[in-house]
């Protein structure tokens, strides 16, 4: 089964109703200063009546906090803070890099796995499918494909023997 994750920036219950089981919702809305905690806390529980996982984006405290299955540590995210705080038994660490320095800084922030990006979207952090195995190669936590998947090319995730992938287009 593969399993992903869908990174909102809005509360949308249209789409998260679109969502099955293996979907893990990842909030994440950098445009505002202050997070709403009510927002968080609605997001929270409406996932968990769906029996669908809700990791909140660049906030470990907050997380914690509010009792969220886990936190996802952006590329820019360099801190290693949250190493110092106690986490509930199935709390997850994730996190993004987009090359060899980004993937042992998040090594060293102990994420379980590392969402690599861009897979497809021709952006700046554009690996495509050869780039992408070979920087894979040099981590041995679970990599997530990231960037510009969509329905369309979700076979050649095949190519890449990935049972995981993470976005945005590809769910709304």
């Amino acid at each position: 089964m593969l399993r992903k994750y869908y990174f909102i920036n809005k509360f949308d219950t249209n789409n998260i109703d679109k969502q099955d089981k293996q979907t893990i919702i990842i909030y994440r809305d950098y445009s505002l200063k202050k997070l709403d905690e009510r927002l968080i806390l609605k997001i929270n529980n409406y996932c968990k009546r769906k029996s669908i996982k809700f990791y909140l984006s660049n906030n470990v405290k907050l997380a914690i906090k509010l009792n969220l299955d886990g936190v996802y540590l952006p590329a820019f995210n360099n801190s290693l803070k949250h190493l110092a705080y106690s986490f509930k038994k199935n709390f997850k660490i994730i996190g993004s890099a987009h090359n060899l320095k980004e993937i042992k800084i998040k090594e060293s922030q102990k994420v379980e796995k590392i969402f690599l990006s861009s897979l497809f979207k021709k952006n700046k952090n554009f690996l495509g499918i050869n780039r992408f195995k070979t920087v894979s190669k040099f981590t041995n936590k679970n990599v997530v494909a990231l960037g510009g998947i969509s329905k369309k090319n979700l076979r050649k995730l095949a190519l890449l023997k990935q049972s995981e992938f993470a976005g945005i287009s590809y769910f709304e």
